[in-house]
């Protein structure tokens, strides 16, 4: 591997924010100290910026070569979960209950030493390099609040990666078509009617309607979606009743959906729905469905793909890049700019097998990563985004 100096020169400055995040998570929408730290460094770097929504930072770099040129955009996201942090080390977390388990934290870090990196070098390109610093990207509600503020308009790329403890370090993932599935969270509210458990027959048992629901559910991906097609339909949560003695009166289920094409997310919510309410109603029950929209499949667009992996080649061997990365079921936020902007989303390995934590899961409370891999990440970043601009 052949990494720039310029990007070796800011190795300590990149770890040091990503263990100063992973010290201090916040969740989705509460990134209040995050994003005041972010802008700190920005405003050391005198980097322009502002606040989109209450936690989520967008900065910029006008390029000084030519007031005219492109426009490329740089992401990364920033919240993290409400989960324990299970390790012992320094930079463990600090804020109990909330870990940093995915990688966000290495996201913010390396995106601002790209940032500082592309500062240094405003002289030698023209155009503008758009950076978000993006919340909420575990709920789906982070991204479409750069795109409904018209942070996309103009640009010609976009460009993202997200740290992957299943790859090995010094491995970067630039695969072709759809990457990650898409998230639709759904409720189920189920009203029966009450009565005691000794004359059940003058009651509607929302606790029995709502097992019914749950499993008449599971048919949609065994007998109704094509074998070849990937389809989730889980059940994370299901509330019902009040007392043992007592015919449950309501319920909730809750869950998620997740697939890769448009069509079969569509069929697959309308069946979540019809399943529902046909269910309660032969029990003689009603059902309400809510569904919410976290994130559309991610699909990478081809011609990006090979523009990053011919900048990629510059910088590590061939034999490290992979270009048929499993797709997973996961799904990323990320997707709301693919469908404004031409991009791709890469995955960067951060797995060591003589550090153990960095080929734990990710969203487990002993996740960590090789530090080390953040230095290809941020050189993709910076040079990827100067490849856009000249180009």
């Amino acid at each position: 591997m052949a990494l720039k100096d310029y990007v070796l020169q800011e190795k300590d400055y990149i770890i040091h924010l990503r263990r100063y995040f992973h010290a201090h998570p916040e969740v989705s929408l509460q990134e209040y100290e995050t994003c005041n730290k972010i802008e700190a460094e920005l405003d050391a770097l005198e980097i322009p910026h502002r606040r989109v929504g209450e936690t989520g930072v967008y900065a910029w770099i006008d390029g000084k070569k030519s007031s005219q040129g492109k426009i490329v955009v740089l992401r990364a996201d920033i919240d993290a979960l409400a989960m324990d942090d299970l390790k012992i080390t320094e930079y463990r977390s600090q804020n109990d209950g909330f870990c940093h388990a995915c990688g966000h934290d290495a996201h913010a870090a390396t995106l601002l030493g790209a940032a500082k990196i592309l500062k240094s070098k405003e002289q030698l390109f023209s155009g503008q390099v758009r950076l978000f610093f993006q919340q909420a990207e575990e709920i789906g509600q982070g991204a479409r609040l750069f795109v409904g503020e018209g942070l996309l308009n103009g640009c010609v790329r976009v460009f993202g990666a997200h740290v992957a403890s299943r790859l090995p370090k010094g491995k970067v993932a630039l695969t072709k078509g759809p990457q990650c599935a898409s998230c639709d969270y759904f409720k189920i509210t189920i009203t029966g009617k009450g009565a005691h458990v000794s004359t059940p027959q003058l009651g509607v048992d929302a606790a029995y309607i709502a097992s019914q629901i749950v499993v008449n559910l599971q048919s949609i991906v065994a007998r109704t979606t094509a074998p070849l097609e990937t389809v989730v339909v889980g059940v994370g949560v299901i509330r019902a009743g009040t007392q043992y003695n007592i015919v449950a009166e309501h319920a909730e289920i809750e869950g998620t959906t997740r697939s890769f094409l448009p069509e079969v997310r569509t069929y697959t919510n309308e069946r979540v729905v019809q399943i529902a309410k046909q269910t309660a109603q032969m029990y003689g029950a009603q059902a309400e469905v809510t569904f919410l929209d976290y994130a559309a499949p991610l699909v990478n667009d081809d011609k990006v793909v090979d523009e990053v992996t011919k900048v990629a080649q510059e910088i590590m061997k061939q034999c490290d890049i992979v270009g048929d990365y499993e797709k997973a079921l996961g799904a990323d936020d990320f997707a709301d700019y693919l469908a404004v902007t031409k991009g791709m989303y890469a995955f960067i390995g951060t797995g060591n097998e003589e550090k153990p934590n960095t080929i734990v899961a990710h969203h487990h409370g002993l996740f960590d990563i090789d530090e080390e891999a953040l230095l290809l990440s941020c050189n993709l970043y910076v040079d990827y985004a100067l490849w856009v601009l000249e180009e």
